[in-house]
């Protein structure tokens, strides 16, 4: 196979270290370009062109930001990889956010500089093709040669889900777009119900990272003493019932993206061993003594306000920042109503998919009526919340149209979303001396409430394992009850579950 080595220029000031940075990469098998200062850097790209760009943050006739600036400004086609001393965060923040691909902190790590080198090289294009192709191919990171995004197939996929038109969406979109290709890290921020997992899954599609693997992980539903053998790994032997060595979420993630969900309910311990995985690129599994190298890229996603929580001494301020290098915020849904229409399309599509009404006539109509009725719920849980009613619009109809519950039936809805609100009046409750009478109650009574009531529990219990990754465990502590039960739960109910998808499925906690 007829493929050209990847181009790459460093830039250092210091002999010894140049020296040091070509052999490593020669040995690698790259092409390799070496200057001192800024202008010679501006003058081998007045000349040529590169797969990445590695510079030093500070040279003698300026900084290595100016260069970054400048390739960004040009549109050019070369990853930049930045290298600050001190291991001064708030450079590598400062240089991720301007666009660089990756940043390294001296004394740089061989092993960690191969590593991040070869990240950028596959994300730039380098040796996957000529590099005459290269230009005028789309590389796997989902952008051209010119930087303009290039959204792959299961990109566009990606961001379909990401419903609705409105400005607040839009934004939302091109900003998942605009910073897919970069390695920084990125915390998605918004209200319970938003979607945040939607954009992670969008931000992995479209980045080069799509051919590997997206793991999700909710962090506060991991019981505390498994949170280290879930994140590293564990070797055999090493606790009670480690039967055989298992990889950790950053192994599973090895090459693709992680998500960590409600990132800030981690405990404090937990994010002093998190914060040491990020800043060091490797992980070190429960009774090994070697380190692992990793190489992912880092998704948060929370609704608590993190800068008030490390205020108040329940979040590390050094992990915030090293997690907030780029921040998408999520606008709740009462502030782009204007989606409405769409979303409720979405959602009853996918209800009536799950619930095997894949006959039209089946199917309940979404009337201006229902749809105005839906307009009027405060919506406080966001699109979450929106499923839920829907999905008992759904239940509660006549097989024509939808039936919304009103305003008052729905209060209190958000904070139990699936607890049945056809037994609850609006008027004062009876007196328990005077029995209740058929004017007494509602008139949507369902004709089987068992089967009603299976229906609501056999959603609930879908929804929770799918949050969980089909974790049985954590689904069972997301709940509040125990494994025993989610076993008799997922059979009773006929829920189909991958198999082999929880290691402690098989544990009585």
């Amino acid at each position: 196979m007829n493929v050209s080595a990847a181009s790459i220029l460093v830039v250092d000031d210091e002999p010894d270290l140049r020296t040091l940075y070509e052999l490593t990469l020669l040995r690698e098998g790259y092409r390799v370009t070496t200057v001192g200062t800024l202008q010679e850097a501006r003058e081998q790209l007045q000349t040529q062109r590169f797969d990445v760009v590695i510079s030093d943050m500070r040279l003698p006739d300026g900084f290595g930001m100016a260069l970054l600036q400048e390739l960004r400004t040009q549109q050019r086609r070369e990853r930049c990889v930045v290298m600050t001393a001190y291991g001064s965060a708030e450079n590598a923040v400062e240089a991720l956010r301007s666009g660089a691909f990756d940043y390294l902190t001296k004394p740089v790590d061989p092993k960690q500089f191969r590593l991040v080198v070869a990240s950028a090289v596959q994300g730039s294009g380098g040796m996957l093709a000529t590099h005459n192709a290269a230009r005028s191919q789309p590389t796997r990171s989902g952008y051209s040669s010119n930087g303009k995004p290039d959204c792959p197939d299961n990109a566009n996929e990606a961001l379909a889900r990401l419903v609705g038109t409105s400005e607040a969406m839009r934004h939302v979109k091109q900003r998942i777009l605009k910073i897919a290709h970069s390695m920084a890290p990125v915390l998605v921020c918004g209200e319970s119900g938003t979607g945040k997992e939607l954009v992670a899954q969008a931000l992995h599609a479209s980045s080069q990272r799509a051919a590997g693997p997206l793991i999700a992980v909710n962090c506060g539903a991991i019981p505390e003493n498994l949170l280290e053998a879930e994140f590293f790994g564990a070797r055999k032997g090493s606790y009670t019932g480690a039967t055989q060595d298992r990889p950790g979420y950053f192994q599973a993630a090895q090459g693709g993206t992680l998500f960590l969900d409600e990132i800030g309910d981690l405990p404090l311990a937990m994010q002093t061993k998190l914060l040491r995985a990020i800043q060091e690129r490797s992980v070190r599994p429960i009774g090994s003594t070697q380190e692992e190298n990793v190489d992912v890229r880092i998704i948060s996603a929370t609704h608590h306000d993190l800068a008030q929580e490390v205020q108040s001494g329940r979040f590390r301020q050094d992990l915030y920042y090293r997690l907030n290098v780029i921040e998408i915020d999520i606008p709740p849904l009462r502030e782009r109503r204007e989606d409405l229409p769409a979303l409720c399309a979405a959602l009853l599509e996918r209800i009536a998919h799950e619930s095997g009404l894949t006959t039209p006539a089946l199917t309940p109509a979404l009337t201006p009526a229902a749809l105005a009725a839906i307009a009027a719920h405060p919506l406080k849980g966001n699109v979450r919340e929106l499923e839920n009613l829907l999905h008992r619009a759904v239940a509660l109809s006549d097989g024509e149209t939808l039936h919304i519950e009103s305003t008052t039936s729905a209060q209190g809805s958000s904070a139990a979303s699936s607890v049945p609100r056809v037994l609850t009046t609006t008027s004062a409750p009876a007196s328990p001396r005077q029995p209740l009478t058929d004017a007494d109650l509602p008139h949507d009574l369902p004709h089987d409430l068992q089967a009603w009531l299976d229906q609501q529990e056999r959603d609930i219990l879908v929804r929770a394992l799918h949050a969980s990754g089909f974790n049985r465990t954590a689904t069972a502590v997301r709940l509040g009850i125990s494994l025993r039960q989610i076993r008799y739960r997922i059979a009773r109910l006929n829920i189909a579950v991958p198999q082999d998808t929880d290691p402690h499925a098989d544990t009585e906690h």
